[in-house]
């Protein structure tokens, strides 16, 4: 019985001093969050992909059990759309080689422009996927959320490749308006897809959006506290992914979702302790 739990990425300014060491050099830095945190999701090999030397860096900050959910390059999603895309794939998977079994997933995230219509070129990527690679796919066309046939079409597509269908649940942020000025900035990025909850895999992956509020983050994710102890009891391994809009508090925060799990099921498998931020001194 696992639940990985984690954030957008493993350095962040509001985190310099307070949850993590500062300063750190570029190759401690992931190993400090992992102290905070067991999963972390890829956005940066969306822009570009790493070299191998960097990944080989990330593999030797985390042990094995540690999850990587690394998005493909947008060259592959957004520009080709998963047509023709064959040699930035293959870098992209040798580069990514030296996580060995910390890449958990591979994050398929399409633009909203990619439909239903478009599902068999979804499939076909997938089928041509290296079977050593499992993926994770996130939609935004509003058809997948609101049409029952599109949502299903999507499904088996997914289940045939046994790959999962990631939710971003938005709702709790979309729930009033915005407060601050990294709700405000939030609020028009951020897509504002339907409530989903179904895991077709036995390792589901869930990203949630709160609030700069603490207090209504938590009181959101209730609904997911719930359907992972279910999960959980089922003999599934979710990660769950914590966001707000200004990350201030995501590390504590994801580690808060993983105590209130454990609290249902004390079985479960502890976090990491953080590694002690050292007071600051003048000499």
């Amino acid at each position: 019985m696992r639940l990985h739990v984690g954030c957008a990425m493993w350095t962040h300014k509001a985190w310099q001093g307070r949850l993590l060491a500062h300063p750190l050099p570029a190759e401690e830095r992931l190993r400090h969050y992992a102290g905070w945190c067991d999963a972390v999701e890829g956005n940066t090999t969306f822009y570009a992909t790493p070299t191998r030397d960097t990944v080989a860096s990330w593999a030797r900050q985390t042990d094995e059990s540690f999850r990587f959910v690394p998005k493909l390059p947008k060259v592959v999603t957004h520009e080709r759309r998963l047509t023709d895309v064959t040699e930035p794939m293959r870098a992209f998977l040798d580069a990514i080689e030296p996580l060995g079994p910390r890449a958990h997933a591979l994050w398929v995230q399409l633009p909203q422009s990619f439909a239903p219509t478009d599902v068999p070129t979804l499939a076909r990527f997938l089928h041509r996927m290296p079977s050593n690679h499992r993926c994770a796919v996130e939609v935004r066309h509003p058809e997948f959320f609101t049409d029952a046939r599109a949502a299903l079409g999507l499904a088996e597509a997914l289940a045939q490749a046994g790959a999962e269908w990631v939710p971003f649940d938005t709702t709790t942020f979309f729930a009033s308006p915005p407060t601050s000025d990294a709700e405000r900035d939030a609020w028009v990025k951020k897509p504002r897809t339907p409530l989903r909850t179904e895991a077709l895999t036995d390792q589901p992956i869930v990203r949630y959006l709160g609030r700069d509020d603490p207090v209504r983050t938590v009181d959101g994710w209730q609904r997911w506290v719930d359907i992972t102890v279910d999960w959980l009891r089922e003999g599934r391994s979710p990660t769950v992914f914590i966001h707000t809009p200004d990350n201030a508090q995501a590390p504590t925060l994801a580690r808060r979702f993983h105590d209130e799990v454990r609290a249902r099921l004390p079985e479960l498998a502890p976090l990491p302790r953080p590694i002690p931020v050292e007071p600051t001194t003048l000499f």
